[in-house]
């Protein structure tokens, strides 16, 4: 019997929001896997190749997206780039898995546009006090960047209406329910198991 198609979960929100955290969450559900991102930034002190990031130089990035290797990618700041790789979501499919993005605010509406089907999950932080913190809390920005990255916090919690469902990570342990929650009910949406239904349909001879 042929299996429903897999889903597309995009994970987004404003920088310092904790999308990383719920996406972690989704994962410890079977049948998902994580797309990795290419950015031409350098790693974090914390952060290995290949596990969130593939990270590439900037002539390499541009031959890929002169090859249409990418489902969505941008220039952050006026500085790096990122960008999704459309072998995750080919990966997917023939694996049978649910496909999880964790992207930026930009990236997910040209996914959405791109994969109107795809399921968008906005992560909403408790307050712009708690996105400073994070983004402080890592150690690795000016004040001038620190401002930056709230400015353009406020400006992406303007584009909550374009998403699907809205999680606010006010409390780690039901914000993590709540994900894994949406990923289970995108399987079964109508439009994910229409085929698979009309096939059982068969058996009742009709």
């Amino acid at each position: 019997m042929t299996q429903p198609a897999p889903s597309v979960l995009i994970v987004s929100g404003p920088s310092g929001s904790g999308k990383s955290t719920l996406v972690q969450k989704i994962l410890e559900l079977p049948g998902t896997m994580l797309s990795i991102s290419c950015t031409t930034r350098p790693p974090r002190r914390t952060e290995n190749a290949g596990k969130w990031y593939n990270f590439v130089t900037e002539s390499e990035f541009q031959q890929m997206v002169d090859a249409g290797e990418f489902l969505e990618y941008a220039q952050v700041f006026g500085k790096n780039w990122y960008g999704t790789p459309r072998k995750w979501l080919e990966k997917a499919f023939a694996e049978g898995k649910d496909l999880v993005l964790e992207i930026d605010v930009a990236g997910a509406l040209q996914v959405k546009q791109k994969l109107p089907e795809a399921v968008a999950i906005f992560v909403v932080p408790p307050s712009r006090s708690d996105v400073e913190q994070r983004i402080r809390a890592r150690g690795q920005d000016s004040e001038d960047e620190i401002h930056r990255r709230l400015e353009r916090s406020r400006q992406e919690m303007l584009k909550f209406p374009s998403y699907d469902f809205a999680v606010i990570n006010d409390d780690l342990e039901r914000a993590g329910r709540e994900v894994q929650a949406i990923a289970l009910a995108s399987r079964c949406r109508m439009a994910r198991q229409e085929h698979h239904i009309r096939e059982i349909l068969k058996t009742f001879g009709g």
